[in-house]
C-alpha cells in the first residue's frame, strides 16, 4: 500500500473488479484510522476527474433503458438489489474521489469519507453476498451513471459536491428505503429487509457527513448555506429530484426547514 492517504484513495479509486476495490478500501480506511497513512501537506493537485476503475460488466445504459421490473418474482428482487448494489458500489468511488481530490481540508474531512468508504464497501459486500444466493452476481443486470456524472460536474468544487452528492443524490435512499423495507418484509424477504435496514441507519450518518463539511465549505467562502443550496438544486436538480422526501430521515441528516422546503419546490418545477 502506498503511504499517503490521497495515494491509497486513488489506488482504491483505479482498482476495477468488486473484489479489489472492496478488499483495498477495508485496508485503506483501517490504515488511516490507525494512523498509518501520511498527510498530504505540499502534495501536487490531483488528476483531472476521470471514471474510477469498473468491471467490465454491468453495462452502464442511460436510465431509460433500464425495464421496471417488480418485486413479485425472484428476477424482479434480484434486479432489485443489484441496483442498490450498485448505488454502494458508485459510493464507495464517491467517498474516495472525495477524500483525493479536495485537498488542504481539516484532518476530520479525510476520516469521515474514509470512514463512509469502508461502510459502502461493506454494504456492497453484504448485497452482493445477497444476490448470489439468489443465483446472480453483480454484473448481472446493466446499470446506469447518474452518480458519477455527478461527480464529474461537481470536481471543481468541494461546496458543490456536499451539497449536491451526498445531500441530493445519496440521500434519494433516505426517502425510498423505508418503502422498500415493508414491501420486502411483506414478501416474506427478511435476509434483504435486514440488509436495508442497516444501510438506511448509517446513511443517514454519511448524508449527516455532506450536510457538515457543506456548511463547512459555506461558512469558509462566507456565504449562507440555505440560499446557496437553493441555488444549487435549481442549477443542478432538473432530471435528479424526486419527492416525497423523508422530512424526518433528512432532518436527522442535517437538513433545515428551509431546505427541505427547497427540496420540495424545486423537485415540482423539475
Amino acid at each position: 500500500m502506498t503511504s499517503t492517504l490521497s495515494a491509497a484513495a486513488h489506488d482504491c479509486l483505479r482498482a476495477a473488479t468488486p473484489e479489489d476495490k472492496v478488499a483495498l478500501t477495508f485496508a485503506t480506511a483501517e490504515a488511516f484510522a490507525r494512523g498509518e497513512l501520511a498527510d498530504d501537506d505540499g502534495a501536487p493537485p490531483p488528476d483531472p476527474i476521470r471514471m474510477p476503475g469498473r468491471p467490465a460488466r454491468p453495462r452502464l445504459v442511460h436510465p431509460r433503458e433500464l425495464p421496471r421490473r417488480g418485486f413479485g418474482t425472484d428476477e424482479g428482487r434480484a434486479a432489485f438489489i443489484h441496483s442498490v448494489a450498485h448505488i454502494e458500489f458508485n459510493a464507495i468511488d464517491l467517498a474516495w474521489d472525495a477524500v483525493y481530490r479536495f485537498r488542504g481540508m481539516p484532518r476530520d474531512f479525510y476520516a469521515d469519507w474514509a470512514r463512509i468508504a469502508h461502510d459502502e464497501a461493506r454494504h456492497f459486500a453484504m448485497l452482493r453476498e445477497r444476490l448470489q444466493a439468489l443465483g446472480h452476481d453483480y454484473g448481472d443486470f446493466d446499470a446506469h451513471n447518474g452518480l458519477w456524472e455527478m461527480a464529474e460536474k461537481t470536481a471543481h468544487s468541494g461546496l458543490e459536491r456536499m451539497a449536491l452528492v451526498p445531500r441530493v443524490l445519496e440521500a434519494r435512499g433516505l426517502d425510498v428505503t423505508p418503502g422498500m423495507i415493508a414491501k420486502l418484509r411483506q414478501l416474506g424477504d427478511h435476509a434483504t429487509a435486514d440488509i436495508l435496514v442497516v444501510i438506511l441507519r448509517e446513511e443517514v450518518g454519511h448524508v449527516a457527513a455532506g450536510s457538515r463539511w457543506f456548511r463547512w465549505h459555506c461558512e469558509r467562502d462566507g456565504v449562507d448555506p440555505e440560499p446557496t443550496f437553493r441555488r444549487l438544486l435549481v442549477e443542478y436538480g432538473r432530471g435528479v429530484l424526486h419527492g416525497p422526501f423523508n422530512h424526518d430521515a433528512r432532518s436527522a441528516a442535517g437538513f433545515s426547514e428551509e431546505e427541505l422546503r427547497s427540496l420540495e419546490q424545486a423537485a415540482a418545477l423539475a
